[in-house]
C-alpha cells in the first residue's frame, strides 16, 4: 500500500458517490439502469475473483465490513428488493418491512458462509428480478410502495437506487484491491 496521505472517508464508505433521492431517471435511461442492475452478480464475482480467505476478510475501510460480509449482504439487500417490487406490482402501495443491514451482516451466516451460496443466490434472485424488470410497462414504474423511513417511493426510484448500490458495493472491493495492491 502506498505511504501517501489516506483516502478521504467519504470517498471510502462511497466510492461511487452518495446516492442522490432526489435525482430522476431520465426517459431512456431506464433501461441502462436495468441492464446494470443485471449485471451486478458478474460485478460482484469479478470485483473478487482470486481473492484469498484472509483477503475476503479484510474491511473495505477501517470500521467496514468485510469483503466476505458485502458478498453476503448484496443478496440480503436484493432478495428484499425483488420482493419489494412484487409488492408494489401486485398491491396498492404497500407498507415494506425495513431490516437492519447492520445487525445482519454481524450473524454467523454473514461471517462464516462460503461467499459462493451468496453468489448464486444473488444469480438465482437477478434472473427472476430481470425478468419482472424487463417485462414492466412504463406505467408499471410509476407504482409505489410505502417505506417507513424513506415515505413513498415508486418503482422507477428503486430502479436508481439498486443500480447504484450495486456498483457501490461492487466498488468498495475494487477500491480495496486498488488500495492494496491486490
Amino acid at each position: 500500500m502506498s505511504t501517501t496521505q489516506p483516502p478521504d472517508l467519504e470517498k471510502l464508505r462511497y466510492p461511487v458517490g452518495r446516492f442522490d433521492p432526489k435525482g430522476e431517471l431520465p426517459a431512456g435511461a431506464r433501461a441502462a439502469a436495468i441492464e446494470s442492475i443485471a449485471g451486478t452478480p458478474d460485478r460482484l464475482r469479478k470485483s473478487i475473483a482470486g481473492l484469498t480467505a484472509e483477503q475476503l476478510d479484510t474491511p473495505y475501510r477501517d470500521g467496514g465490513w468485510t469483503v466476505r460480509q458485502v458478498i453476503h449482504h448484496v443478496p440480503d439487500s436484493h432478495v428484499h428488493a425483488y420482493v419489494r417490487f412484487k409488492l408494489a406490482l401486485t398491491e396498492d402501495a404497500p407498507t415494506i418491512k425495513t431490516y437492519d443491514e447492520a445487525a445482519w451482516a454481524k450473524l454467523e451466516d454473514s461471517r462464516a458462509t462460503p461467499i459462493e451460496s451468496s453468489l448464486a443466490l444473488l444469480d438465482s434472485i437477478h434472473t427472476r428480478w430481470d425478468i419482472l424488470l424487463r417485462a414492466m410497462k412504463d406505467t408499471d414504474f410509476s407504482r409505489s410502495l410505502n417505506h417507513p423511513e424513506l415515505g413513498n417511493l415508486d418503482l422507477s426510484f428503486m430502479v436508481r437506487m439498486y443500480e447504484w448500490h450495486g456498483r457501490h458495493h461492487a466498488a468498495h472491493i475494487t477500491g480495496l484491491r486498488h488500495r492494496m495492491g491486490w
